[in-house]
C-alpha cells in the first residue's frame, strides 16, 4: 500500500484530498506543524509527497530542497500559481509534476497513479550496472558514482542517464526520452526536459565531466 503525505495548509483541500486518497486504498497523511514538514516527512516515509507551493512559513520550494536532501520520490505540487515561472522553478528544485488550483480530483488522482507507476515499476533492464567514461549507475540501487563518489541526482536526472546508458551508443530522440519519463500528462512541455538535461550535465560537469551529453540537432541526445 502506498503512502502519501498532503503537504498543504487550507485544511479544508487537505482534508479533500485525503479522504479521496483514502478511498482509493491509498494512505494518506496530512501535515499539522508547517514549521516541521520535514520532521512530519521523515516520520511518514511516504512514497509520494503532495507540496502546495504556498505554505505557512516557509513555501513548498523550500521543504522540496529540503526533502531532496535526502530522498528522491516524486513530489507532486499543487498551486494557485499559473506563470510558467512557477513551474519551472518547481521541476528545477526537483519537483516531478505540477497542477493548478482548482484541480478536478480525477486529474490529480491520474498524475498520483502515473508518478507511482513510473518510480516503482519503471526499470525493466536486465542488467544492474551501466557504465560510461568514469560514470557507474548502478539501477537497482539507483545510485550514481563518478571516480568511486556519490553524486546526487534528482529522479527524473537519474532516468535520462539510464535511458542514454542503456542506448550509449544510439541516438535517444527527445519524443521517446519525454514518452518514458512522463507518459501522456499533459503537464508536460518540451521545454522541460531542457530543463532537467540542463540541469543533469550541469551536476556531471561539477564532478570533472564535461560533455558527457552530446545534443544531435534535430534528433535528441547522445553519450560521448
Amino acid at each position: 500500500m502506498f503512502t502519501i503525505l498532503i503537504v498543504e495548509d487550507e485544511k479544508k483541500i487537505s482534508d479533500l484530498v485525503a479522504a479521496e486518497l483514502r478511498k482509493w486504498g491509498y494512505t494518506a497523511q496530512t501535515v499539522v506543524d508547517f514549521e516541521k514538514v520535514e520532521e512530519s516527512f521523515q516520520a511518514t516515509n511516504p512514497h509520494l509527497v503532495i507540496m502546495d507551493i504556498n505554505l505557512t512559513y516557509y513555501n513548498g520550494f523550500h521543504w522540496c530542497e529540503r526533502i531532496r536532501r535526502h530522498s528522491n520520490i516524486p513530489i507532486l505540487f499543487l498551486s494557485s500559481r499559473t506563470e510558467m515561472m512557477d513551474m519551472m522553478m518547481a521541476l528545477n528544485m526537483g519537483g516531478d509534476d505540477f497542477i493548478q488550483k482548482p484541480f478536478s480530483m480525477e486529474m490529480l488522482l491520474t498524475k498520483i497513479h502515473t508518478l507511482l507507476r513510473r518510480s516503482y515499476t519503471y526499470h525493466q533492464v536486465e542488467t544492474h550496472v551501466l557504465t560510461h567514461r568514469d560514470l557507474t549507475l548502478h539501477v537497482k540501487k539507483a545510485v550514481v558514482t563518478i571516480n568511486n563518489q556519490d553524486i546526487e541526482l534528482t529522479k527524473n536526472e537519474f532516468k535520462i542517464l539510464c535511458i542514454l546508458l542503456e542506448h550509449k551508443n544510439q541516438i535517444v530522440q527527445r519524443d521517446e526520452l519525454m514518452t518514458a519519463l512522463w507518459e501522456d500528462e499533459n503537464f508536460i512541455d518540451d521545454n522541460t526536459l531542457t530543463v532537467n538535461m540542463n540541469r543533469l550535465r550541469r551536476k556531471l560537469s561539477e564532478y570533472g565531466i564535461d560533455d558527457y551529453i552530446q545534443t544531435k540537432k534535430g534528433q535528441g541526445y547522445m553519450l560521448v
